[in-house]
């Protein structure tokens, strides 16, 4: 007959002592900035707003009192008169509208024929492609001064002196947009996705519209925004090209306060005109380009 033992039970083990609680790292969570990054961050935007607000203060003084020690800190109440003064000494309706024109086409065309240009070297197959990249990024290593006097002798040959299409021309495809758009294509574009749509018997029309250009809407959005910022500043080309019966703004701008003695209060008013169509179309397609930012962070 068999004896059954008694067996002792093992205590389970003790539970580990909890360790620090983390914050913010859990699914669903947000992380919280603490104070030390807001503070960074109202310090960067205080910096960044003070140019903006000191064009502003000049436009609203008058010349002798900006040439006084110290110089005012506060506005003063002729803004308007030297908004009006500018506006009409220097035209700048028609350069509004000529600028509009400019920075709208060579931004629309940069962003399309860069986004096919970064297709084709990140996804294509074609004999010398990296041939033709290092031939593309080495352009941007020319000075753009070197290329201004036979750039206006072709102009002039075209018949298109003082003409807007002489400045949109040069600039309606980037090498930096071609290879910003390549990098971002040969990560975020599978090249799966790209063989099912020719599997379906999608066309190169209907891959680029309907695959490339949905993939790359992100650093399309980044592309068209430092584009249209180039092309409205850009003064060294349009000041050759251009004349003050046709100009853009940054043309316009350089007729405001000459004379003897500048008025720098009128002058500080025509920079103020020229920089609100820019404030204006960052308050209504801000949300979008950052979103497109942010789309293209999480992707990468």
């Amino acid at each position: 007959m068999t004896t059954i033992t008694d067996v002792t039970p093992v205590p389970a083990p003790a539970p580990a002592p909890p360790g620090p609680k983390r914050r913010g790292m859990g699914a669903g969570k947000q992380l919280h900035a603490g104070p030390v990054t807001y503070a960074v961050l109202v310090l960067f935007a205080v910096i960044s707003l003070a140019p903006l607000v000191w064009t502003a203060i000049a436009a609203s003084r008058t010349n002798t009192r900006l040439a006084q020690t110290p110089p005012p800190f506060w506005f003063g109440g002729n803004l308007f008169k030297n908004l009006q003064t500018a506006w009409e000494q220097a035209s700048m309706g028609t350069a509004m509208l000529n600028s509009v024109i400019v920075a709208s086409t060579i931004t629309i065309g940069t962003v399309v024929f860069s986004t096919l240009a970064g297709f084709a070297f990140a996804k294509l197959k074609f004999r010398f492609s990296s041939t033709l990249l290092l031939m593309t990024i080495g352009t941007m290593m020319i000075p753009p001064q070197l290329a201004v006097v036979p750039l206006y002798l072709w102009m002039s040959d075209l018949g298109w002196s003082n003409q807007l299409q002489t400045v949109i021309l040069p600039t309606l495809v980037s090498a930096f947009g071609t290879f910003f758009m390549r990098q971002y294509l040969v990560q975020a574009l599978p090249t799966e996705l790209i063989e099912a749509a020719r599997v379906d018997g999608a066309s190169s029309l209907r891959v680029v519209w309907h695959v490339v250009f949905p993939a790359a809407r992100p650093a399309m959005a980044v592309l068209g925004l430092l584009t249209f910022v180039m092309a409205w500043n850009d003064f060294l080309w349009p000041i050759i090209a251009l004349n003050q019966e046709n100009p853009t703004v940054q043309v316009a701008l350089n007729s405001l306060g000459t004379g003897y003695i500048p008025d720098d209060s009128v002058i500080m008013a025509g920079a103020l005109l020229g920089t609100l169509p820019l404030l204006i179309a960052f308050l209504l397609f801000g949300k979008q380009i950052v979103g497109g930012i942010m789309q293209g962070a999480v992707k990468g």
